[in-house]
Parts: structure tokens; sequence; C-alpha cells
């Protein structure tokens, strides 16, 4: 696993775990006890920022979905991949959309990379 594909992890941990604390997760981020890598701040630091320009994306590209009817994981694997299509100019979007895809494969239900990929990929044709 690439540090980038480490880093991507580590930021949906955070994202995740504060949302289900009711936390931000730049506070989570910044109390952590191991340093976390450069790109991880950035994830984190960047989805809080513009959290409620991403979620309003991705519920108008979420046909039939509200933000609050998806799987946590698949909310918040949208929130990371839609920020890094959107303000993250090095990474491709062809990059974050299979990160995302790997990150939902491993970590949500059978019918989350279809859904995931139907939803970045109308975020990325914008």
């Amino acid at each position: 696993m690439s540090a980038r594909s480490k880093a991507r992890k580590r930021a949906l941990d955070l994202i995740f775990a504060a949302e289900a604390q009711g936390l931000s997760a730049v506070e989570l981020l910044d109390a952590g006890e191991a340093p976390a890598n450069e790109y991880t701040g950035e994830l984190v630091r960047g989805v809080e920022e513009k959290r409620d320009e991403l979620d309003a994306l991705i519920a108008d590209n979420a046909q039939g979905w509200s933000l609050d009817r998806m799987p946590a994981v698949d909310r918040n694997v949208l929130r990371l991949a839609a920020y890094e299509i959107l303000f993250v100019d090095d990474v491709p979007d062809a990059v974050a959309i299979s990160e995302a895809l790997n990150l939902v494969r491993d970590l949500s239900t059978d019918e989350s990379p279809a859904f995931v990929n139907g939803v970045l990929a109308s975020v990325a044709r914008r």
C-alpha cells in the first residue's frame, strides 16, 4: 500500500470517528498520539473546511439517496474522494475514484463500490 493510500485510510478513520463521536476531525488529528502523514492532515483539514460544499455536491449527485441514508463509511469516503477530485490538483480524478473504491470494497457493503463509483463519476464530470 502506497504512502498516499495509507494517508487516505488514516484520514477516513479520523473523519469517520469524528462524525460518530460528534467531534471535529481536526481536533482528533491534532490530538493523535502518533504523528500523521502530512497528506492525512491535508485531507482531514480540507474535508472539514469544505464539508458543507462537499455534502451539497454529494447529495446533488447521489440520486435518490440523502446523506443520512448512506452507510457512514460510504458518506465519508465520498467526502474524502470528492475533496481530492475538486481541490487536490496533483491527484488525477481516476486515482481518487479508484482509491475510494478500494476503501469501500474493504470497509463497506457489497453494493457500495457501484454506488460510490456512480456518485464520484458524476462529481468528476462537473
